[in-house]
């Protein structure tokens, strides 16, 4: 009989927690049969596409949209925190080294664990609000920092320094390309990366969540939901939708390479979300700012979502699969002069804003999450075997 628990009821669960509500939360929501989320009281696709990054940043961690003065002030508080400690800046060329160069996420893992040693982060046990909000601005202020460092160390080229006078997304594409991007490149790559911040309690979240649920500070928090975000079901999909493009290649092959991907079961790359039954609202704004950039390339992408879509209604009937975020996410990012390699790494960029948000929701909550298993192995307790004495070749 069991008695490590004084009641041992336990809840059948779907797979993969699927519809189950781990918890409640005033950040945001998706309603996937409606094709809308939010952030707070406010569409996410209205923040994205009408208001900056750092105000959509703002609202998620205290509520509400800044005025004027909030936001020149918050602000000043990013750039002060984009700064990377000299001790750790040194350390790049080696994580880079490492991590062979290619996979900007695997070595911001490394490099943020050593900002979290170098400012002696705490945990989030022990902290006051107001120094967990400080945590909170200084990670997700300098992650995009590390990301584009990494990426010049691994193109052989020395890392810029953020500047004083641009943006926060400005900052990041100057840092990645060199150069400072034109007001439409600002502003495509803003709405992107604004409607990236938060989507749920999608597995990154989650991940981040529980580790915070164990009072852990809030760098390491942020490094698990990092972790949980390479596997390819979750975040490795951006740039795969743009190969989807490139292996399509010209309109009269769109029908067969289509017909041949659902045949084999393979899977069409930026079509189809867990969550969504209609058109993924991500989707639909990425679309429309793609279109103001106009081009061959662009024109192409519209012909293969357009076909793409016709021929799995065909050859897939009943099944709800529409355009996800990922599959203009890649057309915009291509445009915007965004490296192939950290299309990814730009997403994650975005979304650690909102893991920092639900990490301060949860270290406020104080609960550790503890769920259960149902054990299915060999009935036990059984008794343990004789043990055989060593032959004398063995002794």
């Amino acid at each position: 009989m069991r008695t490590d628990r004084m009641d041992d009821t336990l809840i059948d669960v779907p797979r993969g927690l699927t519809n189950v509500v781990a918890a409640e939360t005033s950040l945001g929501d998706v309603r996937g049969h409606e094709g809308f989320y939010h952030y707070r009281q406010y569409s996410a696709i209205d923040l994205a596409a009408e208001r900056t990054f750092e105000e959509a940043w703002h609202l998620l961690l205290f509520g509400r949209l800044p005025d004027a003065d909030e936001l020149g002030a918050f602000r000043g508080r990013v750039a002060r925190a984009r700064e990377i400690p000299e001790s750790v800046r040194a350390l790049l060329p080696s994580i880079a080294a490492i991590t062979g160069g290619t996979d900007a996420l695997a070595g911001v893992r490394i490099a943020l664990g050593a900002v979290a040693a170098a400012d002696r982060i705490r945990p989030l046990f022990d902290e006051s609000l107001d120094e967990r909000l400080t945590d909170a601005v200084r990670v997700s202020a300098v992650t995009p920092v590390l990301l584009a460092s990494l990426h010049s160390l691994a193109a052989g080229r020395e890392p810029l320094r953020p500047r004083d006078d641009l943006g926060h997304v400005a900052n990041y594409l100057y840092l990645l390309t060199g150069a400072a991007p034109d007001e439409h490149r600002e502003r495509a790559i803003s709405a992107y990366m604004t409607a990236a911040i938060d989507h749920g309690f999608n597995a990154s979240t989650f991940t981040a969540r529980v580790i915070a649920s164990t009072g852990a500070d809030l760098a390491s928090a942020v490094v698990g939901a990092l972790g949980s975000l390479s596997g390819p079901l979750h975040g490795g999909a951006p740039s795969r939708a743009l190969d989807t493009i490139d292996a399509i290649g010209t309109a009269d092959r769109i029908d067969a390479w289509v017909s041949d991907a659902v045949r084999s079961g393979g899977r069409i790359m930026g079509f189809g979300h867990p969550v969504y039954r209609t058109e993924d609202p991500r989707s639909r704004l990425l679309r429309s700012i793609a279109l103001e950039f106009g081009g061959d390339r662009v024109e192409f992408a519209v012909a293969v979502e357009r076909r793409v879509l016709e021929l799995l209604a065909e050859l897939k009937p009943g099944r709800e699969l529409h355009t996800n975020v990922e599959f203009y996410a890649a057309v915009l990012m291509e445009l915007c002069g965004v490296p192939r390699e950290m299309f990814t790494p730009t997403f994650a960029a975005a979304r650690v804003v909102g893991w920092s948000a639900h990490i301060l929701e949860q270290a406020a909550d104080g609960k550790i999450v503890r769920p259960s298993s149902r054990y299915i192995g060999p009935e036990a307790p059984q008794p343990l075997p004789h043990r055989q004495a060593a032959s004398a070749a063995q002794r």
